[in-house]
């Protein structure tokens, strides 16, 4: 068991968890943030893409005791932000989401990326979704979302 201390969307968070307990299974299970979701369980897919310290990462192939001292971010933190406000409102426009499964994490690693290049080219953009796999939209009304979110 450990005791772990981290901030969560803004709130500091302690708990103690099993040594082999998921970030995952943290956020959805212990924090009930349960719009991060679980798709391939191995970091293929990218369903269940968080920030973890300025980064975006799979949480599911994250200890959440590796997460002791870090600052994470989920798609629940997104409706209190500027640019995860109009990300969700381009991608609801532009046709962005459709089944919406692999939306949270599509979103959170756009927001990584926005983070760290405001106003990103077309390379930049197609490597931070590289690990984002979608079945329903063919990726151009994601793209399309994205650069009318970077609009002014």
């Amino acid at each position: 068991m450990h005791h772990i201390k981290l901030k969560v969307n803004g709130i500091q968070v302690e708990k103690t968890v099993g040594d082999n307990r998921r970030l995952l299974d943290f956020l959805r299970e212990d924090l009930q943030l349960t719009g991060t979701k679980e798709g391939c369980s191995v970091g293929e897919c990218g369903a269940c893409t968080v920030i973890v310290n300025s980064k975006a990462v799979c949480s599911c192939l994250l200890l959440a005791a590796q997460c002791d001292g870090a600052e994470i971010s989920t798609i629940e933190a997104l409706a209190a932000d500027e640019v995860g406000k109009r990300l969700q409102q381009e991608f609801v426009r532009h046709g962005g989401v459709q089944c919406g499964f692999c939306t949270p994490g599509v979103l959170m690693s756009t927001k990584a990326l926005l983070d760290k290049h405001p106003n990103p080219d077309d390379s930049q953009l197609a490597e931070a979704l590289e690990g984002n796999l979608c079945r329903c939209t063919g990726y151009q009304p994601i793209i399309k979302s994205i650069k009318a979110a970077l609009k002014p």
